[in-house]
């Protein structure tokens, strides 16, 4: 089921949540009763923090089933302890928008073509997969112009047939073309989403959201 929402008043809700298969990352002072419907409607238990002072967490981490990656300047942050099973890496790297550059599901992970090799080598220890550097349609900032889940993947429509044949590849999962929020292509920046359900910003039309469900649900 497809949910349209808004967080802080912003319909770019991907800035501000991140979320796997047992948890989601929202800020502290995400509304009480957006937090609830997000938590009700992923099915799993939220976390709120900041980043640095920064409710921008979608923009800040990425992870799955075996790790997370958060910037050098979020260390301060003690990860609950149920998640205490992953491995936690806080990268220090000059890119410090960790979920806008790394998509990742359990298969694999894409990157920003300009994190360094030890970067590369963190990440994909911390997430215990393959990570290759790439674009998407032509976009460096990897985990804004896609959303991954353990069913599928949505991209950009900048994203050529041969690019999504070799998206579906690497991480395992049908892939399609598609954007949120009235014409954004930068989807990661518009949903929130697991298996489980998706969230999708207030100004997503009902053709886009024919097109995620297709996809994601």
């Amino acid at each position: 089921m497809i949910q349209k929402i808004s967080i802080l008043r912003s319909n770019f809700i991907g800035v501000y949540g991140r979320a796997w298969e047992d948890v989601v990352f929202l800020p502290t002072n995400v509304e009480d009763e957006v937090a609830a419907q997000i938590s009700e409607g992923l099915q799993v238990p939220v976390e709120k923090l900041l980043i640095d002072n920064s409710g921008l967490v979608g923009t800040f981490i990425a992870l799955n089933s075996n790790g997370i990656i958060a910037p050098s300047m979020g260390s301060d942050h003690k990860f609950s302890d149920f998640l205490q099973g992953r491995n936690i890496v806080f990268l220090k790297d000059k890119i410090n928008a960790i979920g806008n550059d790394v998509i990742a599901n359990d298969h694999a992970a894409m990157i920003h073509k300009s994190f360094t090799a030890s970067s590369q080598k963190k990440i994909e220890d911390a997430l215990g997969v393959e990570v290759v550097k790439g674009t998407i349609g032509g976009i460096k900032t990897v985990g804004s112009a896609a959303t991954l889940t353990k069913k599928g993947m949505l991209v950009t429509p900048e994203a050529t047939e041969e690019e999504m044949r070799s998206l579906s590849e690497l991480f395992k999962v049908p892939v399609k073309e598609g954007t949120a929020n009235f014409g954004n292509m930068y989807v990661g920046s518009s949903i929130i989403a697991n298996s489980k359900g998706v969230f999708v910003g207030k100004d997503t039309t009902p053709i886009e959201i024919g097109r995620i469900d297709d996809i994601l649900s």
